[in-house]
């Protein structure tokens, strides 16, 4: 990457956000973010216990990650977050022109699923996964990769299209 870029890494939760954004920050050494570090308490609760968030509950988390991306604007860096629908596309990409670029995770349901069952740890259930599907807004202007492959191809694959 020859001009510092910031790379919004999406799609649903499992489809693998967080290790392929790490991996992708190590290999263009710049800084990773992971989104939903910087969710309120609030919006944590509620996906915790199986409610959806809807755009009001969204609104200022994504500023918060535009902000993010605007101090990063010298020196690039990698943010995960699902940023299902273009609108909120948009609100990360506010006063970003030409700084940065969509990285879209695809993935099937019956994949995602299958690794979402084999997850510990994370706040948000696999049964809110349907409602992700059902929401997601596929990104037309993004680089696109299959999650079918291994993280370090997937990275590869990314870094081609860079």
């Amino acid at each position: 990457m020859n001009n510092p870029q910031i790379l919004f890494v999406m799609g649903v939760s499992g489809s693998g956000k967080t290790t392929i954004g790490t991996l992708l920050a190590q290999k263009l050494n710049i800084p990773f973010f992971d989104g939903d570090d910087f969710h309120p308490a609030s919006n944590i609760k509620k996906m915790s216990v199986g409610i959806p968030l809807n755009d009001d509950d969204r609104q200022g988390w994504l500023e918060r990650l535009n902000k993010l991306a605007l101090e990063h604007t010298t020196t690039g860096a990698v943010i995960v977050c699902s940023a299902l629908k273009e609108k909120y596309r948009v609100i990360l990409g506010n006063q970003l022109e030409g700084l940065h670029k969509i990285v879209y995770l695809e993935g099937s349901y019956e994949l995602i699923n299958d690794r979402l069952i084999q997850r510990k740890n994370h706040f948000m259930p696999k049964g809110l996964l349907r409602s992700q599907f059902d929401t997601l807004e596929i990104p037309h202007d993004a680089i696109t990769v299959s999650i079918d492959q291994s993280p370090e191809a997937i990275v590869a694959d990314i870094i081609k299209m860079l």
